[in-house]
């Protein structure tokens, strides 16, 4: 397919929401004709770009040349290490802490460091409640200048109306299938089953796009392959040494991300007050642990799509493998196995997901995992 084409008003950092070109062109006019918007709301379900999105258009922002993608401003802005570009989540499983909120708004009174503009990235904001989101509307109700708040969702149905109202809506669609894989083929010239395993184990094409530029997170994903291979013959004591390895290869592209928080600081240090350090230094505490918690995420997710491959296998369907490349595996472990066990192998992987929003160190549940896995495929775990 021919390259994509970009109009020279088009921000190289709005490349990344090709899929999304209605939101595309639409954030484009607004920064073309210097009409952006205090408060965003970006609404659409997992996997739509809103992320994404969010982070382009933080980049425009913080850029001194409107979003080129390339510069130190937005290198800064794609490791979430940009002093002027906060990325909050929920302090715990039920929701926003008030106080969270509380610290937002002293953070929003004090000016920029390198950007004209502050940016507030807020995900899963359907869980602003009671006290936090009232906290919140006041100050979305009287904004203070060269401050800019995007909020993510998936609806705005469970959100305070108050805060919907002042926030400008931007909605995104899901893209079908084909058009997802099309364009991670473009975008990063991979082959086809390259492109399926990267959107099955990253959940959207911008996404799949940045695993395959990434060696370290398609280790996790091999490691993920060759640990399931290895189950029938492993005994325990393997396979928590897997679980270890694992969880050591997801850690790995935190190094890099670690040291841009670490240099970003130091060069904060002489224009930050003690108060607004401490909460610089804790926003990156919460960024390498939302960091880890994706990767780990990004593990299971090859797990499962390992496992319904071996599902289709086990069920004689003839459609197309996911994983191609690891068809070896997905018949060995299929003819080991059952419909009746591949269920419960999806069904321990599903539970991980909820021990980590809970908190449960990420070994200790990769470990129960695995080994739930292994009985669940009729090959129970030996001892030494």
């Amino acid at each position: 397919m021919s390259a994509v084409t970009r109009s020279p008003a088009l921000p190289a950092a709005l490349d990344a929401l090709s899929d999304q070109p209605r939101v595309r062109d639409f954030l484009a006019s607004a920064l073309a004709e210097g009409r952006l918007s205090h408060a965003y709301l970006f609404v659409g379900v997992p996997g739509s770009g809103k992320h994404e999105a969010a982070e382009a258009l933080a980049k425009c922002v913080a850029c001194p040349s409107g979003g080129d993608a390339t510069c130190d401003e937005c290198r800064r802005v794609a490791h979430r290490t940009h002093p002027d570009v906060h990325w909050l989540e929920p302090g715990s499983a039920t929701g926003y802490l008030a106080a969270q909120i509380r610290e937002l708004i002293a953070d929003v009174s004090l000016a920029p460091v390198r950007a004209k503009t502050k940016v507030y990235v807020l995900q899963r904001c359907e869980l602003l409640r009671g006290t936090a989101a009232n906290a919140l509307l006041k100050t979305l109700e009287e904004p203070p200048e060269n401050v800019m708040f995007v909020l993510c969702g998936r609806s705005v149905a469970a959100m305070l109306p108050t805060i919907v109202s002042r926030c400008q809506q931007v909605p995104f669609r899901v893209a079908s299938p084909a058009t997802g894989l099309d364009s991670v083929m473009r975008s990063c010239a991979a082959s086809r089953t390259e492109a399926q395993v990267a959107l099955a184990v990253a959940g959207t094409p911008a996404r799949a796009a940045d695993y395959l530029r990434s060696t370290a997170r398609q280790q996790v994903r091999r490691l993920v392959v060759e640990t399931l291979d290895a189950l029938a013959r492993d005994d325990s004591w393997d396979v928590l040494l897997a679980a270890r390895e694992i969880v050591a290869a997801v850690a790995v592209p935190l190094a890099d991300v670690r040291q841009a928080q670490e240099d970003a600081l130091r060069e904060s240090q002489d224009f930050l007050t003690s108060a607004a350090l401490k909460q610089v230094e804790d926003a990156n505490k919460r960024e390498l642990t939302a960091r880890e918690r994706s990767g780990m995420m990004e593990a299971l997710a090859a797990v499962d799509s390992l496992l319904r491959d071996v599902l289709l296998r086990c069920e004689d369907v003839s459609s197309t493998l996911v994983n191609e490349d690891a068809a070896a595996t997905v018949d060995r472990i299929a003819a080991a196995s059952d419909t009746a066990g591949v269920l419960r192998a999806l069904e321990a992987s599903a539970r991980v997901a909820d021990d980590l929003a809970h908190n449960v160190s990420p070994q200790l549940a990769l470990e129960v995992m695995l080994l739930s896995i292994k009985e669940a495929l009729t090959c129970p775990p030996s001892s030494r």
